[in-house]
Protein backbone atom coordinates (compact mmCIF):
# COMPACT_ATOMS: atom_id res chain seq x y z
CA UNK A 1 0.00 0.00 0.00
CA UNK A 2 1.38 3.42 -0.99
CA UNK A 3 2.29 6.06 1.53
CA UNK A 4 -0.77 8.30 2.19
CA UNK A 5 1.18 11.48 1.43
CA UNK A 6 2.34 10.04 -1.90
CA UNK A 7 -1.29 9.15 -2.70
CA UNK A 8 -2.28 12.74 -1.93
CA UNK A 9 0.47 14.08 -4.20
CA UNK A 10 -0.74 11.90 -7.09
CA UNK A 11 -4.04 13.82 -7.11
CA UNK A 12 -2.48 17.29 -7.36
CA UNK A 13 -1.93 18.67 -10.86
CA UNK A 14 1.30 20.61 -10.59
CA UNK A 15 1.99 23.05 -13.43
CA UNK A 16 4.80 22.74 -15.98
CA UNK A 17 7.05 24.55 -13.50
CA UNK A 18 6.24 21.92 -10.86
CA UNK A 19 4.18 24.38 -8.79
CA UNK A 20 0.59 24.64 -7.65
CA UNK A 21 -1.06 27.81 -6.30
CA UNK A 22 -1.76 27.63 -2.57
CA UNK A 23 -4.15 29.84 -0.64
CA UNK A 24 -3.76 30.06 3.13
CA UNK A 25 -6.97 30.68 5.09
CA UNK A 26 -7.44 31.05 8.84
CA UNK A 27 -9.20 27.83 9.81
CA UNK A 28 -11.67 29.27 12.32
CA UNK A 29 -12.58 32.65 10.85
CA UNK A 30 -12.32 32.05 7.10
CA UNK A 31 -9.99 35.04 6.68
CA UNK A 32 -7.85 34.73 3.54
CA UNK A 33 -4.27 35.31 4.64
CA UNK A 34 -2.02 34.86 1.64
CA UNK A 35 -1.31 33.16 -1.66
CA UNK A 36 1.91 31.28 -2.30
CA UNK A 37 3.25 28.40 -4.36
CA UNK A 38 3.92 24.80 -3.42
CA UNK A 39 5.89 22.07 -5.14
CA UNK A 40 5.73 18.36 -4.30
CA UNK A 41 8.31 18.71 -1.53
CA UNK A 42 6.43 21.64 0.05
CA UNK A 43 3.16 19.69 0.10
CA UNK A 44 4.96 16.63 1.46
CA UNK A 45 6.63 18.67 4.23
CA UNK A 46 3.40 20.46 5.14
CA UNK A 47 1.49 17.20 5.50
CA UNK A 48 4.30 15.43 7.35
CA UNK A 49 5.13 18.29 9.73
CA UNK A 50 1.70 19.87 10.26
CA UNK A 51 3.18 23.27 9.46
CA UNK A 52 2.79 25.26 6.24
CA UNK A 53 5.74 24.96 3.91
CA UNK A 54 5.88 26.69 0.53
CA UNK A 55 8.20 27.00 -2.45
CA UNK A 56 9.84 30.41 -2.58
CA UNK A 57 10.26 31.42 -6.20
CA UNK A 58 12.45 34.36 -5.16
CA UNK A 59 14.80 32.18 -3.07
CA UNK A 60 14.40 29.04 -5.22
CA UNK A 61 14.03 26.85 -2.14
CA UNK A 62 11.52 25.51 0.35
CA UNK A 63 10.28 28.06 2.83
CA UNK A 64 8.58 27.12 6.05
CA UNK A 65 6.24 29.94 6.98
CA UNK A 66 7.72 31.73 9.97
CA UNK A 67 11.25 30.37 9.68
CA UNK A 68 12.73 33.87 9.79
CA UNK A 69 9.82 35.92 11.16
CA UNK A 70 8.42 33.55 13.77
CA UNK A 71 4.93 34.01 12.25
CA UNK A 72 4.16 30.31 11.91
CA UNK A 73 1.18 28.67 10.20
CA UNK A 74 0.08 25.39 11.76
CA UNK A 75 -1.75 23.23 9.23
CA UNK A 76 -5.26 22.10 10.19
CA UNK A 77 -6.31 20.75 6.82
CA UNK A 78 -5.17 20.68 3.20
CA UNK A 79 -7.90 20.84 0.56
CA UNK A 80 -7.75 20.27 -3.17
CA UNK A 81 -9.99 22.12 -5.62
CA UNK A 82 -12.31 20.40 -8.10
CA UNK A 83 -9.76 20.46 -10.93
CA UNK A 84 -6.87 19.37 -8.72
CA UNK A 85 -4.80 22.38 -9.75
CA UNK A 86 -5.00 24.57 -6.63
CA UNK A 87 -4.77 23.86 -2.92
CA UNK A 88 -6.26 25.52 0.12
CA UNK A 89 -4.44 25.36 3.43
CA UNK A 90 -6.63 25.83 6.49
CA UNK A 91 -4.15 27.10 9.04
CA UNK A 92 -3.80 28.57 12.48
CA UNK A 93 -1.78 31.70 11.83
CA UNK A 94 0.45 32.68 14.74
CA UNK A 95 1.07 36.40 14.38
CA UNK A 96 0.81 38.14 11.02
CA UNK A 97 0.86 36.44 7.61
CA UNK A 98 2.20 39.28 5.47
CA UNK A 99 5.83 40.40 5.25
CA UNK A 100 4.51 43.99 5.52
CA UNK A 101 3.46 43.30 9.11
CA UNK A 102 -0.23 43.01 8.32
CA UNK A 103 -2.45 40.10 9.31
CA UNK A 104 -3.32 39.36 5.66
CA UNK A 105 -1.50 40.01 2.39
CA UNK A 106 -4.82 41.26 0.98
CA UNK A 107 -4.77 44.71 2.55
CA UNK A 108 -5.62 46.81 -0.52
CA UNK A 109 -9.13 47.17 -1.95
CA UNK A 110 -10.19 48.84 -5.19
CA UNK A 111 -12.54 51.58 -4.03
CA UNK A 112 -13.74 54.70 -5.82
CA UNK A 113 -11.24 54.31 -8.64
CA UNK A 114 -8.09 53.68 -6.63
CA UNK A 115 -6.42 51.22 -4.29
CA UNK A 116 -7.32 51.91 -0.67
CA UNK A 117 -5.33 50.55 2.26
CA UNK A 118 -7.81 48.68 4.44
CA UNK A 119 -5.45 47.34 7.10
CA UNK A 120 -2.53 48.84 8.95
CA UNK A 121 0.57 46.88 9.96
CA UNK A 122 0.31 45.16 13.32
CA UNK A 123 4.09 45.00 13.58
CA UNK A 124 6.80 46.82 11.66
CA UNK A 125 8.39 44.72 8.92
CA UNK A 126 11.81 45.45 10.42
CA UNK A 127 10.72 43.85 13.71
CA UNK A 128 9.52 40.72 11.92
CA UNK A 129 12.94 39.81 10.66
CA UNK A 130 15.17 40.59 13.60
CA UNK A 131 17.38 37.68 14.55
CA UNK A 132 15.11 35.17 16.29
Amino acid sequence: MADPIERALEEIKFGPDGLVPAIAQQHDTGEILMMAWMNRDAVRASLAEGRACYWSRARARLWRKGETSGQVQLLHELRLDCDGDAVLLLVDQHGVACHTGRRSCFFRAWRSGSWALIAEPQISPEMLYLEK
